[in-house]
């Protein structure tokens, strides 16, 4: 593990032996969300998400954006950050059953997007049971193709669903339909939810690292995308997306308040040459 020292913030934890250059960072100083490098996700598949909004994420001053549950219009809310958008999650508000129509939406001009390196997001989980965060990359054109090195990956680095616990990683590829693949990498781990923890993931040509807290949990040689992809930073509260609820879980509604806190998100270029690791 290397240590990348960042003056009045906390380290990154990088892998050994590779040569690494900051290229992009958001240390969330301040009092004002950056967003020149963030957009709010607030579609899904098509359509605007009821509890998906703008409200739920602010910079407490203290170098954290805080992520929180709250209540709109008796619905439970949460919000999602991203450095980019995916062209099937909004489409022309003038669509409708009976009509093609094209393009889907205005085309957003991504604000960050990479290919290669190392991404990495230092955060302290929810304290609560009811919604879940994640650290994750995306591909703004996944499921275009069956061929995922050309239409991309769904990359979830960090995704926890309950206090404390990390789940496996996994790699989404071949779009969300009949042709949906996905592998799950690593082990996964139970951490101390009441403090931070460092998430990243090394992607290369030859393949993905996962690492916790600067120790490898797993590893995949593919397939790997080898197009540019953008971050997210997202929190959903649980049952708007169960069959027969489609409302807030009472778990959720007990969480309005909760909050997940994420220090910093950097992202490093490999400079230089260097051996591929062994997938």
């Amino acid at each position: 593990m290397q240590i990348f020292q960042v003056p009045d913030h906390a380290p990154s934890l990088l892998p050994d032996g590779i040569p690494f250059e900051l290229v992009w960072a958001d240390e969330f100083d301040g009092t004002e969300l950056d967003r020149t490098k963030w957009d709010f996700r607030l579609h899904m598949m098509g359509k605007r998400h009821r509890t998906w909004g703008d409200e739920g994420v602010h910079l407490d001053g203290n170098s954290n954006c805080v992520f929180t549950v709250y209540e709109k219009d008796g619905e439970i809310c949460s919000s999602q950050l991203q450095t980019g958008s995916n062209y099937m999650d909004k489409r022309n508000p003038n669509w409708n059953e009976e009509d093609v129509v094209w393009p889907l939406d205005r085309l957003t001009p991504h604000r960050f997007v990479k290919r290669y390196g190392y991404f990495e997001c230092r955060c302290r989980l929810q304290q609560k049971p009811g919604w879940w965060s994640a650290f994750w990359l995306q591909s703004p054109v996944i499921g275009s193709s069956l061929d995922p090195a050309f239409s991309g990956i769904e990359n979830d680095c960090m995704e926890s669903f309950a206090p404390g616990n990390v789940s496996l990683h996994s790699n989404h590829y071949n779009g969300y339909g009949p042709d949906h693949k996905c592998e799950e990498i690593g082990k996964g781990a139970t951490v101390d939810e009441t403090v931070y923890h460092t998430f990243g993931v090394l992607w290369t040509p030859e393949g993905y690292i996962y690492y916790i807290d600067g120790v490898e949990d797993g590893r995949s040689q593919g397939p790997v995308s080898h197009i540019p992809q953008f971050i997210l930073i997202s929190t959903e509260v649980k049952g708007y997306r169960q069959k027969g609820l489609n409302a807030a879980t009472e778990e959720a509604r007990a969480a309005v308040g909760d909050t997940f806190l994420v220090d910093h998100v950097r992202v490093f270029d490999i400079v230089g040459g260097y051996e591929a690791p062994a997938y």
